[in-house]
């Protein structure tokens, strides 16, 4: 019994430290249940920042003014993917969000998923599009990404590539 208390001590113990040490990235992260997917929202622009690091890719994106829903977007070919997700869907329900801000937080898949998919590295200055969700229940300019247009190359996020 005190074996156990002691190691139950030892990983609160650590814990606590974690956060402290780490308070940003303790804050940072949130899980994708807090996005409202049932409306999709369509953004391109030019990249301000891109990182590349764990648990997803980000971009800060500059949305383009004035931003229109390509006609084509719905009719775009989409890649078999290894869940059973209905990309074309998403894309014909996606809406330009009222929310306008000078810069987006876009969050990508994690870089595994990326580099499953071939993903070129997305840099500053690169021009991307995007199908994804805001967060819900707050006017943020956040978004995660179900669909990512890039060099005219559409990707599914949500899995791998069948």
């Amino acid at each position: 019994m005190i074996l156990i208390n002691r190691r139950q001590s030892m990983q609160s113990w650590l814990g606590i430290v974690a956060a402290c040490a780490f308070p940003t990235m303790a804050r940072a992260h949130h899980g994708w249940s807090s996005f409202n997917d049932s409306q999709p929202f369509y953004l391109e622009g030019v990249v301000r920042n891109a990182r590349w690091q764990n648990p997803h890719a980000e971009l800060e994106l500059a949305p383009r003014t004035p931003l229109m829903l390509p006609a084509d977007l719905a009719k775009r070919s989409v890649p078999a993917q290894t869940n059973p997700v209905d990309v074309a869907s998403v894309m014909a329900k996606a809406r330009v969000p009222e929310l306008s801000a000078p810069l987006w937080t876009i969050e990508l898949a994690p870089l595994t998923r990326m580099e499953q998919w071939k993903v070129p590295q997305i840099k500053a200055g690169d021009m991307v599009a995007v199908v994804g969700y805001m967060l819900a229940g707050t006017p943020k300019p956040l978004m995660r990404v179900e669909v990512l247009l890039v060099a005219d190359k559409l990707y599914g996020l949500r899995s791998s590539p069948a």
